[in-house]
C-alpha cells in the first residue's frame, strides 16, 4: 500500500465551497480555510480526485494539490490555473 503526503488547496464559488469541503475532510485533516492536509492511500487520492472533479466548474473552479512523496514533491491542479507559478522551491 502506497501513501502520499497532500497539501490541497481550493478556491471555488461560494456555492460549491460546502460541497468541496466536505469530500476534502472524508479524506485529509482541516487546517485553514480552504487547506486540507494529510497522509492517504493512492487509491483514495484517485477517489478524491474523481470526486472533486464531478463537483468542481473546472472553467471557474480550482483546486491544487500538493503531492509530498519522500523527498520530492508534485504540483497538481483540478480546474482552472489562476495564477501561473515560475518558481517553486
Amino acid at each position: 500500500m502506497i501513501k502520499v503526503y497532500l497539501l490541497l488547496v481550493y478556491d471555488v464559488r461560494e456555492k460549491k465551497v460546502n460541497k468541496v469541503m466536505k469530500i476534502c475532510r472524508q479524506y485529509l485533516d482541516h487546517i485553514q480555510n480552504s487547506v486540507f492536509e494529510g497522509e492517504i492511500k493512492e487509491s483514495s487520492y484517485r477517489e478524491l480526485c474523481n470526486s472533486l472533479n464531478d463537483i468542481i466548474d473546472t472553467e471557474q473552479d480550482s483546486v491544487i494539490i500538493y503531492e509530498l512523496w519522500n523527498k520530492s514533491f508534485k504540483r497538481k491542479t483540478l480546474g482552472v490555473e489562476k495564477r501561473e507559478i515560475n518558481n517553486i522551491i
